[in-house]
C-alpha cells in the first residue's frame, strides 16, 4: 500500500478545514520535514515520548535540538513525556508500538482529530509496520510514509539549513552498535 497516497486522500477530504493533529516526534531532523509538510493542513501539537533513546544525555540532547528547531521555525505546542519504560533492545516493533500506543492514548484524552508519527520518514523504518500498528490502535491514525516524495532528502536539506544535530542511530543501545 502506498501510505503517501492514503495521506493524500485524507488531506483531500479535509476540504480546507484544519483539524488538530497530535504528532509524535522522534528528533529534530525527522520532525523538520514532517512539520513543514503537515502544518499546511493541520493544527499541530508535537508529542515527545522516546524512552528508547539511550543514554540519557543523548535523549536530552535530541530533545534540546528539537526545541531549538521549533525556536527557529514555528513555535508549536510541545508535550514532553520523559517516562522511562523497560524495553527489549533491538525489538523495533515493540518499541514503535509502545510510542504509538502512548500517542493514541493522549490523542484520545485530549480530543485530537488525528495522530501520527515522524518515524516513517526514516529509510531505516518500515512504513507498513508503522501504519499497521497505528491503524490498529485507533481510527484517528493518519496514514503516512514521509520518506516518499523526497521527504527524507528534505530532512537532510533542512538539517543543513538549520545546522541540526543528526544522530547516527535510532536511539536504543542496540541500534548504536
Amino acid at each position: 500500500m502506498n501510505y503517501q497516497l492514503e495521506l493524500d486522500k485524507v488531506i483531500a477530504g479535509l476540504d480546507g478545514t484544519r483539524p488538530n493533529l497530535l504528532l509524535h516526534v522522534c528528533c529534530a531532523p525527522c520532525s523538520s520535514y514532517c512539520i513543514e509538510y503537515l502544518a499546511k493542513y493541520f493544527e499541530l501539537t508535537l508529542y515527545w515520548y522516546n524512552p528508547n533513546i539511550q543514554p540519557r544525555a543523548e535523549h536530552d540532547k535530541r530533545l534540546a535540538e528539537l526545541r531549538r528547531l521549533l525556536s527557529l521555525t514555528a513555535e508549536l505546542p510541545l508535550i514532553v513525556d520523559v517516562s522511562e519504560i523497560a524495553h527489549e533492545a533491538g525489538n523495533c516493533r515493540a518499541c514503535i508500538a509502545e510510542r504509538l500506543r502512548k500517542t493514541a492514548e493522549l490523542a484520545d484524552e485530549r480530543g485530537f482529530g488525528y495522530f501520527c508519527t515522524t518515524l516513517s520518514v526514516s529509510p531505516h523504518k518500515n512504513a507498513a509496520m508503522i501504519n499497521e500498528l497505528g491503524a490498529a490502535l485507533s481510527p484517528k491514525w493518519l496514514p503516512s510514509d514521509f520518506k516518499k516524495r523526497s521527504g527524507y532528502l528534505r530532512t537532510i536539506e533542512l538539517s543543513r539549513e538549520y545546522g541540526l544535530y543528526r544522530q547516527n542511530y535510532c536511539g536504543c543501545l542496540f541500534s548504536e552498535q
